[in-house]
Formats: structure tokens, C-alpha cells, sequence
């Protein structure tokens, strides 16, 4: 049942505004670009309903290369946006997928979740749970073609990482979904109430992550509720991640790093059994390779995750 929860006012700029009267006004992150074939990566793209009653879509990749009877890694890709903005079909997160899966050589199926406000938490949870049972059963010919669910991994940034995160637990847990093979959590969206580390002189920054959360949670726990606090004591262990690999991507400017750094040190002190690896990338900042995908570092962090998708060393 979606929330009910009075709206305040908010800013979230460029991207929307919440007026005192509750109006919402959205001033970016709509913007749209078609699928197709992407003429720089060879990658051909096109749009998919997971779910009719709600209108769940995803944008779904494959290169224009692969051959009949090739089985790729299957990468679902979740992006980001504080769980506000963006989709599948916004231009910059096609252009990113894209290059993921030229250099990976991957099938992707991109998941836009539906936003907050209009759809409170846990619908996001939801649309991207329904997406990960979905697409193992549905008449899509370049999945049942393509894909290797022996090689399934969840990809995301930001909220997308989070929403990874709660996937690889709910997944181990059900026998309604493939085995993850790994996921790639990339500048993840995990806070907390008290500050760590470098947020401790960060105020500023602090209050706006919190207003952020405050926002989009429907509970009253604030910034340490289970969904956005992986560390409180009503979130799963972490030696219960059900993945066998983990890559978690931090940038040395994001107030979100030292979360992305805690999450890597408890992973690797807990019992959990798998192989982790961190990258940290210096001089940019939350997501930079959504909005600077030539860069070099944009460039360096994509042929990482390629790397860790097909399991070769950096």
C-alpha cells in the first residue's frame, strides 16, 4: 500500500522541487533517449514491460555481436537517482549502460523503478525484486537467447547500489530466483544517523543526505532505518550476503565514501566467504562517470567492472 505520508517542502536541485502546497514540480531527470542501435559501442537497446498492473519497464542490451548460441553474463542494472530521480531511458544512465556492456560484454536489462514521492519506499524494493523474478520467466528471446543465469549479476549506483544490497539478502532467502553470481555497488547510497569519519566536518553535507532520506523513508527511524543503515541492529549480518563476489566503488570527494569504505571493512571482517574488492577513485565526486562517461576515470571504473564481471584480475 503506498504511504500516505504528508509532503513538505523540498528541493532537490536541478532536479525537482516539492511546494509548500505539496505540488510537485519536476525540473529534470525526464529527459528521455530512444533505444536502439548505439553506433560508438555496437550495442543494440530496446524497451520491455515486466509489469502491465503496474507498469514496471526495463531497457534491455546486447551487442550487435553476439553470435546464436553464445551465452553471456547477465547484468541487471539498477541506477540511481536518492530513489527521486532518473530511469532506464534517461540519456546519461543509456550512455553509461552502454559502454558496461560493450567493454563487459554482457546482456543488461536496465530497471526503472518507480519514484518517490509518488511511490514511497519500499515500492522501489518491490519493482526491482518483481524485476530480478521476472526476468528469468518471461518470452524475452535476447534473455532466453543470451543470457547466462549461472552468471547473474546485480549492478547499480547510488540507490541502485542499495537497492542491490537488499536483493542479494531477500534473493538467498527465496527459491523464486537464479544464484547471484556477484554484485557491483558503485558510489552506494548507505547512511546513518550519527557521522563517520570525514562527515564529522561535514555538516553541510551531513544535513543534506539526511533531508535527502528523511524524504523518500516512510518510517520514523530517519537515517538509521534497516533500508538506508546496513550496520543497525535490525539489519542482516552481512556474512548473509547471497553472492559469491562483491565490488564496491567509492569516490574520494562523495560524503557517501566513508559508508561505501565501512561496508568493505565489515564484509571483510564478517564470515562471509566470498571475494570482495574496493576501488576508489581519486578527484571526482557521487556518480561523476554518470555525467562524465568519457573521462578517463569514467573509463578505468567501467573496465573494473567488466574485469570483475568475467572474473579476470585488475
Amino acid at each position: 500500500m503506498e504511504s500516505k505520508k504528508k509532503q513538505v517542502p523540498f528541493e532537490l536541485l536541478p532536479w525537482l522541487v516539492v511546494h509548500s502546497d505539496g505540488k510537485l514540480e519536476r525540473l529534470g531527470g525526464t529527459e528521455v533517449c530512444p533505444p536502439g542501435l548505439d553506433q560508438e559501442t555496437g550495442v543494440l537497446s530496446k524497451d520491455i514491460i515486466i509489469d502491465s498492473i503496474t507498469g514496471l519497464s526495463a531497457r534491455i542490451y546486447r551487442p550487435e555481436s553476439v553470435q546464436p548460441g553464445q551465452k553471456l553474463p547477465l547484468v541487471l542494472y539498477f541506477h540511481g537517482g536518492a530513489f527521486l530521480i532518473a530511469s532506464a531511458s534517461f540519456p546519461c544512465y543509456h550512455t553509461s549502460v552502454n559502454k558496461l556492456v560493450a567493454e563487459a560484454n554482457v546482456i543488461a536489462v536496465s530497471v526503472s523503478y518507480r519514484l518517490a514521492p509518488e511511490h514511497p519506499l519500499p515500492i522501489a524494493y518491490e519493482d526491482s525484486w518483481t524485476a530480478l523474478k521476472t526476468i528469468q520467466t518471461m518470452n524475452e528471446p535476447w534473455i532466453n537467447d543470451y543470457a547466462d543465469f549461472n552468471r547473474l549479476f546485480l549492478i547499480g549506483d547510488s540507490a541502485g547500489a542499495n537497492i542491490s544490497h537488499h536483493l542479494a539478502f531477500r534473493a538467498k532467502q527465496s527459491d523464486e530466483t537464479a544464484k547471484i553470481k556477484g554484485i557491483g555497488m558503485i558510489n552506494p547510497y548507505f547512511w546513518g544517523t550519527q557521522p563517520i569519519e570525514s562527515e564529522i566536518n561535514d555538516k553541510g553535507r551531513k544535513q543534506m543526505v539526511d533531508g535527502w532520506w528523511d524524504f523518500v523513508c516512510t518510517s520514523e527511524k530517519g537515517s538509521d532505518d534497516p533500508w538506508i543503515n546496513p550496520f543497525t541492529d535490525e539489519s542482516p549480518g552481512l556474512e548473509g550476503l547471497g553472492c559469491e563476489r562483491v565490488m564496491i566503488v567509492v569516490a574520494e570527494k562523495d560524503i557517501l565514501k566513508e559508508r561505501g569504505k565501512l561496508y568493505y571493512e565489515t564484509l571483510v571482517k564478517s564470515e562471509w566467504r566470498g571475494k570482495v574488492e574496493m576501488m576508489e577513485t581519486k578527484g571526482k565526486d557521487h556518480v561523476f562517470h554518470i555525467f562524465e562517461p568519457d573521462c578517463d576515470e569514467a573509463t578505468e571504473l567501467v573496465r573494473r567492472l567488466a574485469l570483475f564481471i568475467n572474473q579476470l584480475v585488475a
